[in-house]
C-alpha cells in the first residue's frame, strides 16, 4: 500500500469515527431533552425513591435493638445503615427500569424494524438512551443524596483512600454496564418468546436477594456458596463493600477484572442473541 492509499484509508477511518461520535452525541442529547420534557414528574418520582431510607434506618435499628456495639456477621448498626445508603447509590447506577420490557414490547409490536432498516444499532442506541437517563437522574438526585449522606454522616466510614475511591467509581460504571447488558439480554429473549414478563419478575426477585440489595451477601453465602461468582453481586453489593472495607485492597484489581470479564461475556451474549433473533424474526404491527 502506497502513501496515498494509506492516507485515504486513514481519512476514511477518521470520517467514520466522527460520524459515529456525532450520532452518539445526537442520541444522548435527544434522550436528555426527552427526559426534561416531563422534568416535574421525573423529579417527583426521583425524590419519592428516597422515602424508604427512613423505613430502613428504623428497621435496622429495631433489628439491632438500638445496641450500637452489637454485631451481626461482622456488621454493626452503623455499618448496616452505611451499607444500605451505598447500595442505594450502586442501584441508582445498575438498575434499568423498563429496559427489558421495552425491548420485548418493541419486538412484539414490530417497532424493532427501525433498528433493522436504519443505520442505528439497537443496543448502542439503548445504551446512550440509558446514559442520558442516568445523567438527568443524578442531576436531580445529587441534592437529596448529599442531604441524606450529611444527615447520616455519623454512621458512615471515614473518607477512603484515593485507590479505594477510584475502585468504587469504576465498580459503579461497570455495574451500570452489567445491569444494562443483563436486562437487554432478557429483553432479547422476546425474539423466541414474545411474553417475557415472567422472566423479568424472576430476575427481579433473584436480583433483590443475590445482588446484596436486601442484605449483605456474607449473610447468605453459607446457604448459596456460589453467590459471589454471579454477576449480580456487582450490581449492589460490590461497590458498597469496596467503600466499607469488606474487600481487601489487594483483591480489588482481581474483582474489577472479574467484573470486566462479565461485561465481555454478557456483551457477547447480547450480540449473539440479537444476531440469531433477527435471523428468525418476522415483523408485525404498524
Amino acid at each position: 500500500m502506497n502513501d496515498s492509499s494509506a492516507a485515504a484509508t486513514a481519512d476514511s477511518f477518521r470520517d467514520t469515527m466522527i460520524r459515529h461520535l456525532r450520532l452518539r452525541w445526537l442520541i444522548l442529547r435527544t434522550a436528555v431533552e426527552e427526559r426534561l420534557v416531563y422534568r416535574g414528574d421525573f423529579a417527583f418520582a426521583t425524590l419519592v425513591r428516597f422515602l424508604p431510607i427512613v423505613t430502613q434506618i428504623f428497621l435496622w435499628g429495631a433489628i439491632f435493638s438500638g445496641d450500637s456495639t452489637r454485631t451481626l456477621q461482622s456488621y454493626r448498626y452503623a455499618d448496616m445503615v452505611a451499607y444500605f445508603l451505598l447500595v442505594m447509590v450502586a442501584r441508582a447506577f445498575s438498575s434499568m427500569p423498563g429496559l427489558a420490557s421495552g425491548i420485548a414490547e418493541s419486538i412484539r409490536s414490530g417497532s424493532v424494524r427501525k433498528y433493522l432498516l436504519q443505520p442505528v444499532d439497537m443496543l448502542d442506541y439503548l445504551l446512550w438512551h440509558r446514559v442520558a437517563h442516568k445523567l438527568v437522574y443524578y442531576a436531580v438526585a445529587v441534592g437529596p443524596f448529599t442531604l441524606v449522606f450529611w444527615l447520616c454522616r455519623s454512621w458512615l466510614p471515614g473518607w477512603p483512600s484515593a485507590d479505594v475511591m477510584a475502585a468504587f467509581i469504576v465498580s459503579l460504571l461497570f455495574g451500570f454496564a452489567i445491569g444494562f447488558l443483563i436486562e437487554s439480554l432478557i429483553g432479547l429473549i422476546a425474539f423466541w418468546f414474545l411474553e417475557v414478563s415472567s422472566l423479568i419478575f424472576i430476575y427481579m426477585m433473584l436480583n433483590f436477594f443475590l445482588s446484596g440489595h436486601m442484605i449483605p451477601l456474607e449473610w447468605i453465602d453459607g446457604w448459596i456458596p456460589w453467590v459471589h461468582v454471579l454477576p449480580l453481586k456487582y450490581l449492589a453489593y460490590f461497590p458498597a463493600a469496596v467503600l466499607l472495607g469488606k474487600i481487601p485492597p489487594d483483591d480489588l484489581p482481581r474483582e474489577l477484572a472479574i467484573q470486566a470479564v462479565w461485561i465481555v461475556i454478557l456483551l457477547a451474549a447480547c450480540r449473539l442473541a440479537f444476531h440469531r433473533g433477527v435471523r428468525r424474526y418476522g415483523a408485525f404491527g404498524g
